[in-house]
């Protein structure tokens, strides 16, 4: 994972996203030893993003403290929202929501579960608990090559100060080109994960496009 890491960096990576995919669905870090060699690596030449797993305001000291930028927390902030209030008090500037939908409604551990929560009144929600940003997947649109859902990832950023990161469906520089077309309605950033290790995207020539039509660059 560290050389992998460093490979992005090499092309122009401005952050690394990281998600401990075995602690999501196990509700604690499973991957630690993975995430400390990727921070010790890269950690001091790119801001890293970490989620996965991660329910306890222990935890999220111990992974700041080795150098992870910020932390994402997802399922624990839908189950337990005071607990999300906590992080952010705790750590300002450092704690970011991810919220992962289908349909509007929020999901959870991993993804196999959909709750009825609706996903822009979540947001506007964890907004005022202060958090740094929020990561928006449209889990129909992950993993499935099929272009990014502008129109619901719109829908979340606008009525929204807090800057929204758009994740699930990247495929293509097409799909670099209409999200930095509604940058101004509050997307501040991708995350892209599938097509660049498929090969569908090329990740030097998205950054360089998304630098070319963004203001400021992204």
């Amino acid at each position: 994972p560290a050389a992998t890491a460093a490979r992005w960096l090499e092309q122009g990576a401005r952050r690394l996203h990281l998600v401990d995919l075995n602690g999501a669905f196990a509700g604690k870090p499973k991957n630690e030893a993975a995430v400390r060699g990727i921070v010790a690596a890269v950690g001091a030449d790119v801001p890293i993003q970490l989620g996965g797993g991660i329910r306890d305001l222990e935890t999220i000291e111990r992974y700041l403290d080795i150098g992870v930028s910020y932390i994402i927390i997802g399922t624990a902030a839908v189950k337990v929202p005071g607990f999300l209030h906590e992080a952010c008090d705790a750590f300002p500037g450092h704690i970011m929501v991810g919220l992962d939908a289908k349909g509007g409604k929020v999901a959870v551990d991993g993804w196999s579960k959909l709750t009825g929560h609706d996903v822009c009144d979540l947001a506007k929600r964890f907004e005022g608990y202060g958090v740094e940003a929020i990561i928006y997947t449209d889990i129909g649109r992950d993993g499935m090559m099929a272009g990014v859902n502008i129109p619901a990832t719109v829908e979340l950023a606008k009525p929204l100060s807090v800057p929204v990161i758009a994740s699930g469906g990247i495929t293509n520089l097409d799909d670099v080109r209409a999200l930095c077309a509604v940058q101004s309605d509050g997307i501040t950033g991708a995350i892209t994960g599938r097509a660049i290790y498929e090969g569908t995207l090329d990740f030097a020539a998205a950054q360089a496009l998304a630098d070319q039509l963004s203001t400021p660059p992204l």
